[in-house]
Order: structure tokens, then sequence, then C-alpha cells
């Protein structure tokens, strides 16, 4: 069998919208030695393949962290082949709170250094020395109490779309930046509760362990993160602290919990909570854009970007040729203006 892709991106996506069936997108993750990552690797893409399963998985000496759409007929075999595989055997499994079944087009399970990149070099972290987990009721009670600290453990451009009442950001691109910044920023509250919330769990729960390794003792991470934390809540009618749209990584780049709008177009300055990617291939910058912006600019982030959009294919290909631009993120702190001009 073959485990990788070799179908083009347009193929597959004409082949999803022609599905006939549902899917269900869900996302876990576990923190378990691997010792053979490729051999786990190659049976875990074989398996899910039979399942028809798409998404994008990571797998590391760790772990594991998958984001993947799943055939609703294939749900209950997926869950079954999880089961043979000892330290997945029950893992949580968050199903998307806003799904439209067409998150992935294509099955990717890459090996990677760790399955969340921390940037921690310190060889006396121990991951198991980890915070304590609170659920959807217990994290409510917390955010009442205003000695808590609530700290949110997602990027900029997630907070800014969607996040908890009362929580603190930490203002970064990556979480391997924010590791160091959140010790720095809590420093003078290490003797304050703190709760660490993220989209599905993975980062708090290892951002709590690193806390802890340097001197935090009452350090708490939200179970299941803002996705578990919608559901429970939702099934027990329990009020929602959070507001606005939860940021996800893959093709919807977001998911809507509350109807409140809380970011703002960055072309604009209008309420929207829209992210997108500059149609131009060559940018790709990621912002928020409303749909009257959309329409002006055609997409793109920028009229220079518009304008090479409307240059002919092969043109364009020139301008693109030997570059190869890494991920950019619209970021309020570094653009000013906004980038219209």
């Amino acid at each position: 069998m073959v485990l990788h892709n070799r179908v083009s991106a347009r193929e597959l996506k004409a082949r999803l919208m022609a599905e006939s069936f549902r899917r269900i997108t869900l996302s876990f993750y576990q923190y378990a030695a691997i010792e053979d990552p490729q051999a786990f690797r190659d049976a875990f893409y074989e398996g899910l393949q039979t399942l028809q399963v798409f998404g994008r998985v990571y797998v590391a000496h760790e772990g594991i962290n998958a984001q993947v759409s799943v055939p609703e007929f294939n749900l209950e075999s997926f869950r079954g082949y999880l089961d043979t595989i000892s330290f997945l055997r029950g893992v949580r499994l968050n199903v998307a709170v806003d799904d439209n079944g067409k998150s992935f087009w294509v099955l990717k399970v890459k090996l990677r250094d760790k399955i969340v990149a921390d940037g921690i070099t310190d060889p006396t972290f121990n991951m198991q020395k980890r915070g304590q987990y609170v659920d959807a009721e217990a994290f409510n009670t917390l955010v009442e109490d205003p000695d808590t600290v609530i700290v949110d453990m997602r990027n900029h451009y997630e907070y800014e779309v969607g996040h908890f009442e009362r929580a603190i950001e930490v203002p970064s691109d990556t979480f391997r930046e924010q590791l160091p910044m959140a010790v720095d920023m809590l420093k003078d509250k290490k003797d304050h509760t703190i709760v660490m919330y993220c989209t599905g769990g993975i980062r708090c729960e290892k951002a709590s362990a690193w806390m802890k390794h340097n001197g935090f003792s009452r350090v708490y991470h939200l179970e299941g993160g803002i996705i578990h934390y919608v559901k429970k809540a939702t099934e027990k009618g329990l009020p929602l602290k959070f507001h606005g749209k939860n940021f996800v990584f893959d093709e919807r780049l977001g998911e809507r919990v509350t109807p409140e709008i809380i970011s703002h177009c960055h072309q604009c300055g209008r309420p929207s909570d829209r992210h997108v990617n500059c149609r131009n291939e060559a940018c790709h910058l990621l912002l928020i854009q409303c749909e009257e912006c959309a329409e002006r600019y055609q997409g793109c982030c920028s009229t220079a970007c518009r304008d090479i959009m409307q240059l002919p294919e092969e043109q364009r290909r020139k301008l693109r040729s030997g570059s190869s631009p890494k991920k950019r993120i619209f970021n309020k702190s570094r653009h000013r203006p906004y980038p219209l001009v």
C-alpha cells in the first residue's frame, strides 16, 4: 500500500465535494512514549486510509496530535481502531463545534520532533509533572473568582476572534514564544491559582507542566480545551464563558461559539472575525477581512497583491519563482497602519 498521497489537491477537493455522505471533524492527542515513530506513522496511515479518514496527524517520540475528518458511517470503526492502540484506548475525541464536514480533503501523517513545537531544551523538564485538569463546571467557578488568573495559551490571532472572560493574552505568533513569555508575565503571581486553556488541550497541558517546572504550584488546565468545554457546558446547560469564535487550523479557519463579533477587519476596521489567507499565492498572509473588503480587494490583503492577481498566471509564476515565503500572519503590533495601502 502507498503510504502517502499522490493525487493533486484540485482532484482531491473535487472528490470531497462530490461525496454523498456526511463527515465529522474530530481532534485528539495523547502524550505517550512512542519508541519507533516511523513504524507507528506508517501503520497509522494505513489504518486511517482504510477508513477513508482525511486530516493532519503529527507523530513524535512524545506522542500523537491529530485533527481528522471521519465519514460518519465509519465513526464507530474509527473508535474501534484507536482502541486497538494501547495508549489511545479510550482517548477523548473532541468533536468540532461548528462543522461543515469539509475541513480536510487529504490524509497527511507526518513525523515531528515534538507533537507541539515548544522550544524546550531543558533535559530536566518532565511532561508527567503537569497541572490538574478542570472540567467545564469547575472552570466556570474559577472564572468567577477574581483571584484566579486565566491564561490563553493560543496565538494572538486565535485570541483576537474569541476568548474566555478575563483571560490574559500572551501576545505571540507561536507556542514556543509563549512559554517563556507566560513565565515572565506571571512571575509575580506564583502564589495565585492559574488556569490555562487552548483549543483542544494539547498546548495548555504542556504549558501547565512548564509552569510547574518553573516554580508555579497551583496550576490547572482546561480538560479538552475550548472544544470540549463548549460541548460539556452546552450539555449541562452551563453559561458559556467563552465569547466569539474559536479559531481552528483547517479549511474552516474558525467555528462559531457565540454570536458576538469581538474583532475587526484588518483593512477597514469594521466588526469582523472572518479569517482568510491572501489570494496572492506569493503572499498568503493570514488576516481578518470583512465581506466588503474581500470584494474590494478581490480576496487580497492589499492593492499591491490585488494588482499581482490580475496578471496572467505565467507572469505570476515567474514573480514567485524561486521564492518560498514563510507562514505570514497579520499582527496588529507589527502592521501599522492596516495593510490596505
